[in-house]
C-alpha cells in the first residue's frame, strides 16, 4: 500500500477519505478547512493512495481540540481503516509510521480515546491493547484516555478537570461538537431541524477554536450529546437516529 501525507500543498486536490470526494461538498469543505488550519500546530494526515477509509491523522498534544493534559505526547485524533481495506495490516503500517514520526519529533508517546468495549467512532481497546496500549485515565462516563509511552516511567497524560466529570448545566439536549468530523457540517443542521419541527428542546454548541475545546465539559469534542445535563452518546445523528433515541 502507498500512502501520502496530506499538506496544505495538496489539500485541494487530495480525498480525504471520510467523506465524500467532491471538494463543493459542505462536509468536504468544512474538514478541509479544518485541516488547513491545523497544520501550522503540527497535525499530521497519513492517508492510502487509493480511495477509501484508510487514514491517520493526529497532532501534538498541546495543540489537540480535547481538554487533556498531555505534554509532550502526539495525540491521535483517528486511525480509521474500514470496508475492503480491513485485515490488510493497514492499521499497522499507519500507527507504526504515527510512532517513528512522533519518535524523531521527539515525543513522550503517543495517546487516544477509546473505552473498555469498542463504541462507534472511537478507537478499537481489543487493537490498542494488542499493539502495547493501556488505559491511564477514565472519565465518569466510560471515555478512556490510553496512551503508549517510549519510555519507562514517562508521566501519564489525564483529562483536564473539566472533563472528568462531564455534565452540563440546563434542561434539554446539548450538543458539542467541532468541524473536525466531517459529517457534521451536513447532519448538525438536519437535527437541529428535526428537533424544531417536533418542538423538541435542542441546543447545538460549534466549538470553533482550540482553547474552547481544551475546556469543554466533554473528553470528546468531535461530537457529544448531552441530555438534561448527562452525557448520552458520541454517536453521529441524522434524523431518524435522533427520532429513535428520543423515543427511548
Amino acid at each position: 500500500m502507498e500512502y501520502i501525507r496530506v499538506t496544505k500543498e495538496n489539500l485541494e486536490k487530495e480525498h480525504i477519505c471520510c467523506a465524500i470526494s467532491n471538494n463543493r461538498d459542505i462536509q468536504v469543505s468544512s474538514k478541509k478547512a479544518w485541516l488547513a488550519d491545523r497544520f501550522d500546530e503540527g497535525l499530521v494526515f497519513l492517508k492510502s493512495a487509493e480511495r477509501g477509509k484508510c487514514f491517520i491523522e493526529y497532532i501534538p498534544a498541546e495543540n489537540a481540540w480535547n481538554p487533556i493534559d498531555a505534554d509532550g505526547y502526539m495525540y491521535i485524533d483517528c486511525l480509521w481503516v474500514s470496508g475492503s481495506f480491513k485485515g490488510h495490516g493497514y492499521s499497522n503500517d499507519l500507527l507504526h509510521a504515527c510512532i517513528e514520526d512522533s519518535r524523531e519529533k521527539g515525543k513522550k508517546g503517543l495517546c487516544i480515546l477509546s473505552t473498555a468495549k469498542k463504541k462507534p467512532f472511537l478507537a478499537d481497546p481489543k487493537y490498542l491493547a494488542h499493539k502495547g496500549f493501556s488505559v491511564c485515565d477514565e472519565a465518569d462516563n466510560g471515555i478512556q484516555l490510553w496512551y503508549l509511552p517510549f519510555t519507562p516511567g514517562a508521566e501519564m497524560p489525564k483529562f483536564k478537570e473539566c472533563a472528568r466529570h462531564p455534565h452540563v448545566s440546563g434542561s434539554g439536549y446539548v450538543l458539542f461538537y467541532t468541524s473536525q468530523c466531517p459529517f457534521n457540517a451536513k447532519y448538525v443542521p438536519i437535527v437541529e431541524e428535526t428537533a424544531k419541527e417536533h418542538h423538541i428542546e435542542f441546543k447545538a454548541i460549534h466549538i470553533e477554536n482550540k482553547e474552547a475545546a481544551q475546556s469543554a465539559p466533554t473528553p470528546i469534542t468531535t461530537y457529544a450529546l448531552f441530555y438534561n445535563g448527562e452525557y448520552l452518546t458520541n454517536e453521529q445523528m441524522n434524523a431518524a437516529k435522533f427520532l429513535k433515541l428520543i423515543a427511548c
